[in-house]
């Protein structure tokens, strides 16, 4: 397991009882379509794993379906339980919207696995395992590093979406901040989306003659804070942080690019962590369920090549 970050916190330890390697077994996994970079990255490790498991155990059937939102999702576990599935692994596009189908399958005996998007209830009456990156140290372990490398910096931040994770990550990042120097000017949305990214970070630098740090949260969203900075041929920003692990922001953590001096993981090969323990309970018998929350570790140019897949999409 590559990429299987040290350090997570499993919890409730349980096992899947009664359930043999001799058994003809079938994982359902529902994820999100490819929508953007981060959800491509899943899509990736879900199939990469998914081959994996099966040449691994000769009784073993991985089923990946992809779903473009909750509606789809909905009939695509409902397809999974008519197919008959041991567990079902499952990273929901919108979670609320899918308790019912999830807990229908659960109610029928299926394990099920739940991954990185909870929802309001988030306890065993829907999921047995639950399987996270960890938001609030994504935000702090960003700010951390900026009160130690740039002291006295002048920052702006580009947040995410207005969610609860996203809020989890701010919260984090200001508590990591608080009696430092570091002045945060501002703070915008986009949307962890690349071009909004992009027009978020004009702005910025139209208000702003003088940037010392970009914290963008997330890999797709640097990729537009950097188009915008060259662009504008800016040359006082240090660096930028995102988040997630892209593949094109941990190579340049890799080369030594003094723009991206070091990304913080919230890794979509979470999903194949996932699948690993949930396979690992049904033939294995190893203790499983409760709730595994994965590092948000800070990828530095010695660390970086662990957490570096060239043919992942993102």
């Amino acid at each position: 397991m590559k990429n299987l970050v040290m350090g997570a916190t499993l919890l409730a330890a349980t096992s899947l009882a009664g359930v043999t390697q001799a058994q003809a077994l079938t994982v359902g996994v529902s994820i999100p379509a490819a929508d953007h970079g981060w959800t491509a990255g899943i899509v990736y490790h879900a199939e990469r794993v998914a081959e994996k498991l099966m040449e691994e155990y000769d009784d073993l059937n991985v089923i990946v379906k992809t779903s473009p939102d909750p509606a789809s999702q909905a009939n695509a576990v409902q397809d999974l339980a008519v197919q008959g599935i041991d567990a079902l692994v499952i990273l929901p596009t919108d979670p609320d919207p899918l308790v019912n189908a999830i807990m229908q399958v659960k109610m029928e005996g299926t394990f099920v696995t739940l991954v990185d998007r909870a929802p309001s209830n988030n306890d065993n009456s829907v999921r047995d395992l639950y399987v996270a990156g960890n938001n609030p140290a994504l935000g702090a372990v960003a700010g951390e590093y900026i009160a130690e490398t740039t002291p006295d910096a002048k920052v702006v931040v580009i947040r995410g979406l207005p969610i609860p994770i996203d809020q989890q990550r701010q919260d984090g990042f200001d508590a990591a901040l608080e009696g430092t120097n570091v002045e945060v000017m501002e703070k915008q949305f986009g949307n962890w989306n690349r071009d909004d990214a992009f027009r978020v970070t004009q702005d910025y630098l139209t208000k702003y003659p003088e940037i010392d740090v970009i914290w963008a949260q997330d890999d797709d969203m640097v990729v537009g804070v950097l188009q915008a900075i060259q662009q504008a041929g800016r040359d006082d920003i240090q660096y930028v942080i995102g988040g997630a692990g892209s593949k094109d922001m941990i190579k340049k953590v890799m080369d030594g690019d003094p723009m991206i001096p070091v990304d913080v993981l919230y890794p979509p090969a979470m999903i194949g962590t996932a699948m690993e323990l949930t396979v690992a309970g049904m033939i294995d018998q190893v203790p499983v369920a409760g709730s595994y929350i994965l590092d948000a570790t800070l990828v530095t140019p010695e660390n970086a090549e662990n957490y570096y897949f060239p043919d992942s999409p993102y």
